[in-house]
């Protein structure tokens, strides 16, 4: 890999790895994926590499870590960028533009009290919700998602499953932690097929596009597995 205005080769593996604040065998294992360029061997056992690499190796743990990014697609940012991270932070920042474009219904607002009138949901419940992470008040109002979140509740509730037979806002609250996996996996799988493949406002329409039918799709999918799941249980519990 082609190194950017890469200096003199001065600082060894742990060096990098100090300088970098990450374990020397991460850095091992970025050199084996071909994220960092070899240094310049002076033994067997010995290599020193460029100062500027404290700063990729600092972008490379970035990018894994707040933007869930597989290695591989580290690679190729890096790759089509000659390996400068000034040049990979500023392709992001315009692919980030575009997603906030993408995004831009999300800043749309609802009151709380059209909220619950609108879906028959009573303000204590919605407050609760709030309380326990699954909608995100501001001071304006709730978010395009939040009123989807409290439309399916309200269907939910509509069908019987309320306080009255113990069901509370704390059973919803149960989905949390998976459902953040969950779109972390996403947001990998959009980070891997879309950014830095494609011109940023491209990357952003697609994503835009693909938002909806990927949530229909993993809906879809969570309905036939609870499908096979209650088929199983009734086979196991002797059901006719």
């Amino acid at each position: 890999m082609s190194v950017s205005g890469a200096g003199e080769p001065t600082l060894k593996i742990s060096e990098l790895a100090e300088g970098a604040g990450v374990p020397v065998a991460t850095v091992r294992h970025y050199l084996r994926e071909g994220l960092l360029p070899e240094g310049r061997k002076t033994s067997r056992n010995m290599a020193y590499y460029p100062a500027e690499m404290v700063d990729r190796i600092r972008l490379i743990k970035l990018l894994q870590e707040e933007r869930f990014m597989p290695l591989k697609v580290i690679r190729e940012l890096l790759e089509r960028e000659g390996g400068d991270p000034d040049a990979v932070r500023n392709l992001l920042a315009e692919s980030d533009r575009g997603i906030a474009q993408a995004l831009a219904r999300e800043r749309e607002r609802t009151s709380a009290e059209e909220v619950s009138e609108r879906f028959d949901v009573p303000l204590e419940v919605l407050d609760r919700l709030a309380e326990v992470g699954i909608l995100s008040p501001a001071g304006d109002g709730y978010l395009t998602s939040d009123v989807r979140i409290v439309e399916a509740i309200s269907r939910f509730r509509a069908g019987g499953y309320d306080e009255r037979i113990g069901f509370t806002v704390y059973d919803a609250a149960r989905f949390l932690e998976p459902l953040r996996a969950l779109a972390r996996r996403e947001v990998e799988l959009l980070s891997e097929k879309l950014v830095g493949r494609f011109e940023p406002d491209r990357a952003a329409e697609l994503i835009e596009a693909g938002i909806d039918p990927l949530a229909d799709l993993i809906a879809a999918m969570n309905s036939k597995l609870i499908t096979a799941e209650l088929e199983a249980h009734r086979a196991g519990s002797g059901s006719p």
